[in-house]
């Protein structure tokens, strides 16, 4: 599919609809605080997007989960990714169908439900971004273990950098912080 395997699908659709549902959330309160139906409006729009392209990254990152090789800790890590972002889209797709059917003709409790909502859906939306971060970063998700073989073969290797790259890492390691630290995981090297 255009070169995208699933995982790859998942990865390219995820992070527009989450940056569309924050900024959602956002115009509605702004709206709301300033008193302009045109911010409001937009925060509607940016909702649509964000909800139609919100299930679809969903609807990838279901078919991700059967396409890539995981054991046990990532299958845990992934179904709780899986149910937030679920509770999350719900939530979303709840606001936009309620200010959909009543046309913009809230009642104050429903502004201050819908408001709610979308704010427990913005608190859902950081779980399943911080889940998915964990799945990438901590598990190497949607990484085949012959590319992770290979990687961590080449990391053993050590690296050099050109002197120039050297000499500019250098000045800027001891400008701000005089003790390098090595990224967890990462074999020890000097620069």
């Amino acid at each position: 599919m255009f070169g995208y395997d699933w995982p790859r699908l998942h990865a390219a659709l995820n992070d527009l609809p989450a940056a569309l549902l924050l900024v959602a959330v956002l115009f509605d309160l702004a709206g709301w605080l300033l008193k302009r139906d045109t911010i409001r409006a937009a925060g509607l729009w940016t909702l649509w997007a964000g909800v139609v392209g919100g299930w679809g990254a969903y609807l990838a990152g279901r078919m991700a989960e059967d396409a890539i090789e995981h054991g046990d800790a990532i299958h845990d890590v992934m179904e709780a990714h899986e149910d937030f972002a679920l509770y999350m889209m719900i939530a979303f797709t709840l606001v936009l169908a309620w200010k959909l059917w009543r046309r913009g003709q809230l009642s104050s409790a429903e502004e201050w439900g819908q408001r709610a909502l979308s704010v427990i859906g913005v608190a859902l939306l950081i779980r399943v971004a911080m889940l998915g971060g964990q799945l990438v970063f901590d598990h190497g998700a949607g990484v085949t273990s012959a590319a992770m073989e290979a990687e961590l073969r080449d990391r053993q290797g050590g690296h050099e950098h050109e002197p120039a790259e050297t000499e500019h890492e250098q000045t800027a390691a001891d400008s701000t912080n005089p003790a390098h630290v090595d990224a967890p995981g990462a074999p020890p090297h000097g620069h």
